[in-house]
């Protein structure tokens, strides 16, 4: 069956397809007069093989057919002689092509006889015709040039060069490589025709590797956007952002519609891991200029740096995109090797406090709508805003984030409350992380830490520099030069069990974040460098969390450097160096956390923000830490005496939680209240586990009764 003109341009629209149907109609007109010159000169209808070619008789069948893309306008002798042609109706798809493509008039031509098998399915058995050879249904670049009215030895064949555009841009595929050139068969990709149809679709082969993406509603008003988008109408349209904590891959989409291209999100990790990345640029190129699109690439450090064929693809496709608008962007700075031009380059840098805060705004009031949220309960408050200031989040996170959150208030319905907000972001976390570091999903809160009023001000000091640390260090610039991140590093010095490790969880409850444990067992490498390079790991993952690293027992990898006597001291005191310039770089928040302050290299001290001393807990703290560590669910016997046991047995918190579970099951198994001597009971078993002495001035007459059992026994 033939589509007729009309249902192609009910279709789509005749500024669509109208050009395009009427220069196939030329093209049909001189198929016609090809077929009629072929059979002046058939040989005998009577050929024994008949049936495995196409007859005289059975191609004037076809042609008595009607005309696929009837009316067919005068057009001279139907021939196009050293590429002249008619002009384009200007705004059609034809024309935008040839534009885009800068196809002379000649390509034109020929891209339209081998196009035409691909409209009408009467062309495919007059091109075998044609060919004498049925099972070659589609035109050879000698039979193209013969319906263009060129010579076979002229310089129309050179029209199908590799570097010629028809080829170069993508728009024929010439099979056959082995046959003569002028053997060769000739093909127009489906998406080529697709396009010429009025289909905008992207192509198929990109799935997975490339999608179409949207700017963010609030674009418009970032500054960095004009200047992005100025900076691709210049020069090779190359442009790298350099991510420095903002939202490069949304600037980058926002800046190519605001210049009107169509943004094209590449997905730079999927495109190197693929076996054959080469037809893909090649499909990738074709698209981008076919759909006046710019193309979104990043971020960079996906390209593994030990595989030097990621930074082939890139420079491959920034040839093949060829002027085109690219914007690249990622946290590492441009290597002028990877492609031929060197780009514009715009450092990102993270959104002030003010337009952060206008983001989760738009952004809720947008997921709110979209969820069914009355507007009163999608409206952000300022409390609801300042609860997410500490977090560092991408456009698209953001979004993400924001309809995470309006979903549970959909459950209500209710407004948007922190914990929602809190909850989504941390939704927001790759799973990178976790595999170096034990995570902790915090489950206490203020009212849970027993601790000096002193300890407390440095903790509190530091939930402040974590949510105040865009103002600070990124508005008013009070941590500049020197390659600086903007992170804050706190170290908790004291003996074990005082509390650094809980404190560290009510500070990422206070936050709103998780915390992250470096194990290292899967840090720590026997093998010179290796320790580096996971802790390197560790930092960039740690860089995008939004969470809190906790290195415990941190002077194990923060020690002090010594004097050099042989090659192990030489390599401990590099990978101490190493980790004091990571620390000053760091962008996220981390905890180190030791027993022995003194052990740490004083180096480190400089870089510290907040330092929290925990101390032994005295009686006071100590009574209100078994009252806390008991809980109000354990019956309690009447004669516990929890001011004895605070008074008597100086304790770390760490030690009297143990005490509280080893009571509480010796309870559980008496199936009574607890009383006294299982509490007195697990404190000796305590004692017995630090190595202490047991001294009857400590006990008093509970120690007495704890041994007369064993007398008897």
């Amino acid at each position: 069956m033939t589509l007729a003109p009309q249902q192609l341009t009910g279709q789509h629209g005749s500024g669509a397809v109208g050009e395009l149907w009427e220069r196939l109609g030329r093209v049909e007109q001189r198929v016609r007069e090809a077929v009629a010159a072929r059979r002046a000169v058939d040989p005998d209808p009577d050929d024994p093989y008949r049936g495995q070619y196409l007859t005289p008789e059975a191609a004037a069948r076809v042609l008595e057919t009607r005309d696929a893309f009837s009316p067919v306008p005068a057009y001279g002798d139907g021939s196009v002689v050293h590429g002249q042609a008619p002009p384009f109706s200007e705004g059609g798809r034809l024309s935008g092509l040839a534009e885009r493509f800068g196809l002379a008039p000649l390509d034109v031509e020929l891209l339209l006889v081998a196009l035409a098998p691909d409209i009408d399915t009467r062309f495919e058995r007059l091109y075998g015709y044609l060919n004498d050879d049925l099972t070659r249904r589609r035109p050879t670049i000698g039979l193209a040039l013969e319906l263009c009215g060129l010579p076979a030895a002229g310089s129309g064949r050179f029209r199908f060069a590799p570097s010629a555009p028809l080829v170069a841009g993508g728009l024929l595929e010439i099979a056959d490589a082995e046959r003569p050139l002028l053997s060769r068969l000739l093909r127009v990709p489906d998406r080529v025709a697709a396009h010429l149809l009025g289909d905008d679709e992207t192509d198929g082969r990109l799935r997975g590797t490339v999608r179409e993406a949207v700017p963010a509603p609030d674009s418009d008003g970032r500054p960095e956007v004009p200047r992005i988008a100025a900076v691709l109408g210049t020069g090779s349209g190359l442009v790298h952002l350099l991510d420095r904590g903002g939202d490069p891959h949304g600037l980058a989409v926002a800046a190519l519609a605001a210049s009107g291209h169509r943004p094209l999100a590449i997905d730079i990790a999927a495109l190197a891991a693929h076996p054959e990345p080469g037809p893909l640029v090649r499909a990738l190129a074709t698209e981008v200029r076919l759909s006046r699109a710019g193309a979104v690439l990043g971020p960079l450090e996906a390209l593994a740096p030990e595989r030097p064929e990621g930074a082939r693809l890139l420079g491959d496709l920034a040839e093949a995109l060829g002027g085109t608008p690219l914007i690249a962007y990622g946290k590492k700075n441009w290597d002028p090797l990877w492609t031929a031009d060197s780009p514009v380059t715009v450092t990102v840098r993270p959104p002030g406090p003010e337009a952060a805060a206008r983001q989760w705004r738009n952004a809720l009031a947008e997921a709110g709508r979209a969820v069914g949220l009355p507007a009163e309960h999608a409206t952000a408050d300022d409390a609801l805003v300042a609860s997410a200031a500490a977090y560092r989040l991408d456009a698209g996170q953001l979004r993400r984030a924001a309809t995470v959150a309006s979903r549970l208030a959909a459950l209500g319905p209710r407004p948007v409350a922190p914990d929602d907000l809190r909850a989504a972001v941390r939704a927001q976390n790759g799973a990178g992380l976790e595999r170096l570091a034990r995570h902790i999903e915090p489950g206490v809160g203020w009212d849970d830490l027993v601790l000096p009023p002193g300890t407390r001000t440095q903790l509190t000091e530091l939930a402040l520099r974590a949510r105040h640390r865009e103002t600070v260090l990124g508005q008013w610039r009070m941590r500049p030069g020197g390659g600086r991140g903007r992170g804050v590093i706190a170290l908790f010095a004291g003996e074990s069990g005082t509390g650094k490790t809980m404190s560290a969880e009510v500070v990422a409850a206070d936050l709103g974040m998780e915390l992250y444990v470096v194990d290292l067992s899967t840090v720590v490498d026997k093998y010179i460098g290796e320790t580096e390079k996971n802790l390197e790991r560790v930092f960039a993952e740690a860089s995008d969390v939004n969470g809190i690293l906790l290195f415990d027992e941190a002077d194990a990898i923060f020690g002090k450097r010594s004097q050099v006597n042989d090659s192990r001291d030489k390599h401990a005191n590099m990978e101490s160096a190493y980790l004091l310039q990571r620390m000053e770089s760091f962008d996220g928040i981390a905890v180190l956390t030791t027993n022995l302050r003194a052990n740490l290299d004083e180096a480190f001290t400089r870089r510290l923000d907040v330092i929290a001393e925990f101390p032994m807990p005295d009686a006071r703290q100590r009574l209100a830490l078994w009252d806390r560590c008991l809980g109000p669910a354990i019956p309690r016997d009447a004669a516990l005496d929890l001011e004895f046991c605070a008074d008597r047995f100086e304790l770390a918190g760490g030690s009297i939680r143990a005490c509280a579970v080893t009571a509480a099951y010796l309870a559980a198994e008496a199936k009574a209240p607890l009383h006294m001597d299982q509490l007195v009971t697990a404190v000796l078993q305590e004692y017995r586990k630090l190595g202490r002495l047991v001294l009857e001035s400590e006990f008093g007459p509970w120690l007495r009764k704890e041994r007369a059992p064993a007398r008897r026994g």
